[in-house]
């Protein structure tokens, strides 16, 4: 059937995933749920608030994966009909909760208690390859803090690996849009949510608070070790 191939892809987005998430079955299908923190809720304060990463969590993130699950079901049905209009409708949900899930699985890898080692800045090969391309760390968080304060809207800002030039990219995406919908290269080192529902509750409307203060929490080791595998 004509469908089948487009099925084929919108499942396979789910595979760029490599981040520890539940997997189920449903009627054959590949479904998703809420990944573990492997903090607690209150670790990453006073930069993030347990409350607000409670509700980011349970409330943003599960509802996302609600959806995108839902969508996939009905793109299945959809596709088995024969059904073109509601395949080719149901492709913005596919993105947007689909997109909502894949980004927040880096968020969260993205966050460590500051016990844990959150704000060290990275060492070795990620460290060599900041300093190569922006110059120095500092002028690193100042470039991505300015980008994603100046976002319109709702939307992430990225550290990525374009794995063609072997070369680190700073990017925004609109809503809950990939990385990878900027470019197939791209690979996501480290993402900030920048939705208010991110940080509303504690910083108010202040964005740059929020950016300013959230680098005390990044986990530069998550990300270096993605930097490793994909530019060895």
């Amino acid at each position: 059937m004509a469908f089948r191939p487009l099925l084929s892809r919108t499942l396979g987005l789910t595979q760029t995933l490599t981040h520890s998430h539940t997997q189920t079955q449903l009627r054959g299908l590949q479904t998703f749920s809420l990944p573990d923190l492997s903090y607690d809720y209150g670790a990453l304060e006073p930069a993030i608030s347990g409350e607000i990463m409670q509700l980011h969590h349970q409330k943003h993130h599960q509802a996302y994966i609600t959806n995108y699950n839902k969508a996939l079901e009905q793109l299945e049905d959809a596709v088995a009909k024969g059904d073109s209009s509601s395949v080719v409708k149901l492709q913005s949900a596919i993105k947007f909760n689909g997109g909502g899930h894949i980004n927040h699985s880096i968020f969260w890898k993205n966050l460590t208690p500051v016990s844990e080692g959150g704000g060290e800045p990275p060492h070795g090969s990620l460290g060599w390859a900041i300093d190569t391309h922006f110059g120095s760390m500092e002028a690193l968080v100042q470039k991505i803090s300015a980008e994603g304060a100046a976002l319109q809207g709702s939307g992430w800002v990225w550290l990525g690996l374009d794995k063609e030039s072997k070369k680190l990219v700073v990017d925004t995406t609109a809503n809950q849009d990939p990385l990878v919908t900027k470019g197939a290269n791209l690979v996501p080192l480290l993402g900030i949510d920048v939705w208010e529902h991110a940080y509303y509750l504690q910083y108010k409307n202040v964005r740059p608070d929020y950016l300013k203060n959230i680098w005390k929490v990044i986990n530069w080791k998550y990300a270096s070790q993605v930097y490793e595998k994909e530019c060895p």
